[in-house]
């Protein structure tokens, strides 16, 4: 029985330093704070208000 659980805690611990290490290496490349890995992809048919989303007929 103790076995198993110190193979699970193994296991376990593999786990939380590879996301730490993941973790780590978006922190360098995309800097501090939280950042999306998805973003959704917007229609072009999709409403906005804001004139840099309007085109070339803006004045």
């Amino acid at each position: 029985m103790k076995k198993n659980k110190k193979e699970k805690s193994r296991l376990d611990d593999v786990i939380k330093a590879m996301r730490r290490g993941n973790r780590e290496g978006q922190q360098e490349v995309f800097g501090p704070g939280f950042h999306s890995t998805n973003r959704i992809h917007r229609s072009k048919k999709t409403y906005t208000r804001k004139a840099k989303h309007k085109g070339n007929d803006v004045d």
